[in-house]
């Protein structure tokens, strides 16, 4: 199922491009039925996935290559959610937007599919849809993100944007005054960090709110300290915030299950708690042909070139960076869309991937917080 008719990226060339290749494929079937096999073609970037990386490269390209790159966006969900406030959904803080894809697509300037990738070829350029679908592209970007998997068994798995009510139950409860001791962990390899942290904090707030003064809030991590991975710059002020608010750190505890009102965890000796609320696991989404580690993330070098794969790039939470979050992915596809755009024949300089965040820290999208910002101001002004 395909929505939305096959468009170029819109817009006036930001770059020059080079001619655009000879399509290498002796005959391939074309992806709307118009090219034919041996004349040359306006390059194609099939990009994998519809969240943030995935459009922040989309927009990127059109930026950088005007209407000399032919985009498409393929995913299985036909709905983009902006999920960077979603831990505070449960506590009444925020709430989870949802954009319709095809539309974002349109407005970008590229197509959009209803499908998700089910193999690669890289020596042929073809990709295969879960319909058996085939679909030709000259560059292929991989923003597919991650699985998530349950991790601690008994625990309230937090799942973000996703998020069925279970942890809802928690946050009732806490304000009611029900729960009296809550601990917060997540599992050691991939998964996300920030979250863990950022729910006991709000946690916190609600108790404060609520006047109970004598709950007892806890996180349990596998880290050495909290939010190590971003740097003493940003863990040691954690830490303190931490502290102000009553939040107590377990740390290089990596939680196995939770029974009886006792979370086990290794090394130490098991928890005694009322409730724990875990992140899940992460795990990459595999895709046939393309090489992966043994958790299914991808290798990517600085310019997000997958390792092995000619041609095929990776952007986000479904690559081997150790930090998932929103504003690294879009750093990610801003490289990609650099490396590809100078790889078509345009005259831009491929810029490395520079995992720094800035700002809030949430979701700093060079091209996607304008372009959503703008969209919605559009809508006010025409509501």
């Amino acid at each position: 199922m395909r929505r939305g008719g096959r468009r170029r990226i819109g817009g006036k060339p930001q770059a020059a491009c080079g001619p655009p290749p000879m399509d290498r494929r002796a005959a391939v079937p074309s992806l709307d039925g118009m090219h034919e096999a041996g004349q040359p073609h306006e390059p194609r970037v099939l990009i994998a996935g519809g969240g943030v990386a995935a459009l922040e490269a989309a927009l990127a390209l059109r930026d950088l290559a005007g209407d000399r790159l032919e985009v498409e966006i393929c995913s299985p969900r036909a709905d983009f959610v902006y999920r960077p406030f979603a831990v505070g959904t449960p506590f009444g803080a925020a709430t989870v937007t949802r954009y319709d894809l095809a539309d974002l697509a349109e407005r970008i300037g590229a197509s959009f599919r209803l499908a998700g990738l089910f193999s690669v070829d890289a020596a042929t350029k073809l990709a295969t849809a879960r319909d058996g679908e085939q679909i030709p592209y000259d560059y292929l970007l991989v923003a597919s993100g991650a699985r998530m998997l349950w991790a601690v068994p008994g625990a309230v798995t937090f799942w973000g944007a996703a998020d069925e009510g279970g942890f809802g139950g928690v946050v009732r409860r806490l304000r009611a005054g029900m729960l009296r001791d809550v601990v917060f962990t997540m599992p050691g390899g991939h998964s996300w960090v920030l979250p863990v942290y950022e729910l006991a904090l709000l946690a916190a707030a609600t108790l404060a709110k609520s006047g109970i003064e004598d709950a007892r809030l806890r996180v349990v991590t596998p880290e050495d300290a909290p939010l190590e991975l971003f740097g003493r710059a940003v863990a040691e002020p954690m830490v303190g915030l931490l502290a102000e608010r009553g939040v107590e750190v377990l740390t290089g505890r990596h939680p196995i299950a939770f029974e009886a009102g006792r979370l086990s965890v290794a090394p130490s000796e098991a928890i005694e708690t009322e409730a724990v609320v875990s992140l899940p696991r992460l795990e990459g989404r595999r895709i046939d042909g393309l090489p992966a580690d043994a958790d299914g993330f991808l290798l990517v070098d600085e310019h997000c070139r997958v390792a092995g794969a000619r041609d095929v790039f990776a952007a986000g939470d479904v690559t081997t960076f150790a930090v998932k979050q929103g504003g690294i992915a879009t750093r990610g596809a801003d490289a990609a869309a650099t490396a590809i755009a100078a790889a078509a024949g345009c005259a831009v300089e491929p810029v490395p991937f520079d995992p720094v965040l800035r700002g809030d820290g949430k979701l700093a999208g060079r091209y996607l917080m304008p372009f959503l910002a703008d969209r919605e101001d559009r809508l006010l002004a025409s509501g």
